[in-house]
């Protein structure tokens, strides 16, 4: 199983998988929407985790409109929904430990960030 972080592809590999000029992921990078990792010959190397969030940053570009500087704030606040979606499960675990006879809540399998952007009309 390959891990979800791994550097495992260049910049060209990336480009073509995605269908997007190498200088598009450049300019990415530049605007801090995204940060690949380097060989020791400062070649740029992108984990499949990096490839989902430039897909996610096509979705908002060129489906939804949103320039760059709105993708870096809902980027910035997917990672907060998902840090509070974390703290909300340890929460939650938290207090079924603690009063084992209330019955159990139910439980969102997405994240409130897939919940709002990628709801199916």
């Amino acid at each position: 199983m390959v891990d979800y972080d791994a550097p495992l592809y260049l910049i060209s590999v990336v480009a073509k998988i995605l269908g997007i000029h190498p200088q598009t992921l450049r300019q990415y990078e530049k605007e801090g929407l995204v940060e690949p990792k380097r060989t020791g010959g400062k070649m740029r190397l992108y984990s499949q985790r990096d490839l989902d969030k430039i897909k996610t940053i096509l979705r908002l570009t060129r489906d939804m409109g949103v320039n760059l500087a709105g993708v870096d704030i809902i980027l910035r606040l997917k990672e907060r929904l998902d840090e509070l979606d974390r703290l909300n499960e340890q929460l939650q675990a938290h207090m079924q430990q603690n009063a084992p006879s209330k019955p159990e809540t139910k439980q969102i399998s997405k994240t409130s960030y897939e919940l709002i952007l990628f709801k199916k009309p």
